[in-house]
């Protein structure tokens, strides 16, 4: 068994939970539901044993070094802090129906890797050769994460809000009468941004650190920099809004849209588009 294999069972196991989240939206069966969540933990653990085991394999090729160190381990990873941080969610709300708006985030991340990306196991560049590594990829991809499910959430909102307009004083019916109220979605939105935040933030620092480390600088304006900065500002300012001028609803479930997507640009776009630093972080 290698990694590779775990990944596509990993993989399928996120198709599989996001069909039977889509089902449950569409017959509100429980049980179907918790088949979703279900599918949605195996194919987690599944993931984990298969990046510890790429983590090994690299060590038996004479590598030796975590399975974070290019564009097609990082897709794998974040998809993996996606799941982990739906899964705690999921575990303390039981909303199910949040799973068909965020496991579908991460079952295009490991579709895309498994099939178009060059999975080898390749030597570590200079730049990476270091224990930060580990500390600034982490804490980057947890935040990233809970951005994501942050953006999941709000789209929900968007759309319930929306029906509720509609409707008027009447009660939503059909699909919208899954979702939970607009509060707890608002409620839920803030509490995954409140949980990305800080550790996007250890992730600025701890690149600051690693740059400082590998280049002499602790901030070069490097197209990854800048956009990781646009990012923490985005998001303070969604947090700063809340706390000050108790910004809630519609506005702030759109910020966070616009947060994740500027996450995205920062993560993929300046890989694949810009040079700079990171480069690295396009290659297989």
């Amino acid at each position: 068994m290698t990694s590779s294999m775990l990944f596509n069972i990993a993989t399928f196991s996120y198709l599989i939970s996001m069909l039977a989240f889509f089902t449950f939206l569409a017959v509100k069966g429980k049980s179907v539901g918790l088949v979703g969540s279900l599918a949605a933990y195996f194919g987690f653990i599944v993931h984990s044993a298969a990046i510890l085991l790429r983590w090994k394999e690299s060590y038996d090729i004479g590598m030796g070094h975590a399975p974070l160190s290019n564009l097609y381990e990082s897709v794998v990873f974040f998809a993996w802090t996606i799941i982990l941080i739906f899964g705690i969610i999921d575990l303390k709300y039981k909303y199910r129906v949040v799973g068909a708006f965020v496991v579908p985030f991460a079952l295009l991340g490991m579709a895309w890797a498994q099939l178009g990306m060059d999975s080898g196991i390749q030597p570590l560049v200079p730049a990476l050769q270091s224990n930060w590594l580990l500390y600034h990829v982490i804490t980057c991809f947890l935040g990233y994460a809970a951005f994501a499910v942050a953006c999941g959430i709000s789209i929900m909102y968007l759309i319930k809000a929306g029906k509720d307009e509609s409707a008027g004083s009447a009660q939503s019916g059909g699909i919208i009468a899954m979702f939970p109220s607009i509060k707890i979605l608002d409620d839920l939105n803030y509490k995954a941004i409140i949980i990305g935040f800080p550790l996007l933030t250890l992730g600025i620092i701890t690149g600051a650190a690693w740059a400082n480390y590998a280049w002499g600088t602790y901030w070069s304006w490097d197209p990854k920099e800048t956009w990781s900065l646009i990012v923490w500002f985005i998001y303070a300012a969604f947090l700063h809004a809340r706390f000050t001028r108790g910004w809630v609803g519609k506005k702030a479930a759109i910020l966070s849209i616009v947060g994740f997507a500027a996450t995205i640009f920062c993560y993929l776009g300046v890989n694949l588009f810009l040079s700079g630093l990171h480069s690295y972080g396009g290659g297989g």
